[in-house]
């Protein structure tokens, strides 16, 4: 099951046919699910991280195990929806819980001692507007989290598009990714300070632990195999910060690919076009400097390897299951109501 960032909508992994991600996946014999994330209004003003993980991330299991039959799942989760995988790995963890088999990471950042080009948006003086601006509104809008990942790449997504529309006359193109970067979502206010606070300021999960329903959890406490996949030109989750905290998770099962371009392009990468390689190494993880200097490079897409690496740890074949054939049908036909939502209020 894929976890997305909650800060655009899932469909980023299923664009169309000849680049869904969820496509492949499912081509590959697998039962799927994706979680869509609400786009909240000023009603989530109350709404918190651990909110996010009881209410999403356990909720959501919960689901897949009844529908499937199955007692463990096989999660995946990109971005900062990776990150909060992590915190869930390390609840589960410490309360004894063993309902994940095994755990995907996309440009996941967990240890934010190193955040990159980022990180002049986490100085307090960043920060402490946003705050403010939560508590006035409820919720972190769309709007600011769009505007400061643009302002990192300024000439591509703010110079160019603005020279070629107001200068050249020239139609913007009719481009998939592009219409996906601007459909995004707003964040509740507390859950977005307390992950700007207590996971990007402080870097509690690296070092001295975050709490979480009564927990300290800590990096170490992820200890499931796992698997990451970094960007190597990621200008939103730089690899080398990606693999740092992958190094530190307690895992004993450990897969890092070293995927070429970016944080979506990178992902969004699929068989067949070879525009983008990958590497790998079966190494121990270092330094990010040493692990890539000993890695082997492999052009083309890294989907199929990681294809090879998640059925070693899923279960035996089961005839195709259908949607709706057991107990718990779905609550409403693909791609659910959330993926349209656009709250009036803060939008």
């Amino acid at each position: 099951m894929i976890f997305p960032p909650w800060i655009n909508k899932f469909y980023i992994l299923d664009l169309k046919p000849v680049n869904s991600l969820v496509k492949w996946i499912v081509d590959q014999g697998y039962t799927l699910f994706v979680v869509s994330w609400v786009n909240p209004d000023a009603s989530y003003k109350d709404v918190t991280l651990e909110d996010y993980i009881r209410e999403g991330f356990l909720t959501a299991m919960d689901e897949v195990r009844a529908i499937t039959g199955e007692s463990q799942v096989n999660a995946v989760g990109y971005s900062i929806a990776g990150t909060t995988l992590s915190l869930t790995l390390a609840y589960l963890n410490a309360i004894g819980d063993d309902r994940v088999k095994s755990a995907t990471f996309f440009t996941t950042l967990t240890d934010f001692s190193d955040p990159g080009e980022v990180g002049v948006f986490l100085n307090d003086d960043f920060v402490d507007g946003i705050e403010r601006q939560c508590a006035a509104d409820g919720v972190l809008s769309r709007h600011y989290m769009a505007r400061t990942f643009s302002f990192l790449r300024a000439n591509d997504l703010i110079w160019q598009p603005a020279i070629r529309s107001y200068m050249m006359g020239e139609t913007p193109p009719a481009f998939d990714l592009l219409y996906w970067n601007g459909d995004g979502t707003n964040l509740p206010g507390p859950m977005a300070v307390r992950y700007l606070r207590g996971l990007c300021q402080a870097n509690e999960f690296a070092r001295d632990g975050f709490e979480i329903m009564g927990r300290k959890l800590h990096l170490s406490h992820v200890q499931v195999p796992l698997c990451a996949v970094a960007c190597e030109t990621d200008h939103i989750a730089p690899w080398a910060s990606s693999f740092a905290g992958i190094r530190q998770m307690g895992s004993a099962d450990k897969t890092f690919i070293l995927a070429q371009s970016g944080h979506i392009a990178g992902i969004v990468s699929p068989p067949g076009k070879d525009k983008y390689g990958h590497y790998t190494s079966a190494a121990a993880l270092t330094t990010p400097e040493d692990w890539k200097a000993g890695a082997q490079f492999t052009k083309g897409s890294w989907w199929p390897r990681w294809q090879e690496w998640l059925a070693e740890r899923s279960g035996a074949m089961v005839p195709a299951r259908q949607p709706g054939d057991s107990a718990h049908p779905p609550l409403a036909p693909a791609p659910g109501t959330y993926v349209t939502a656009r709250p009036a209020s803060v939008a």
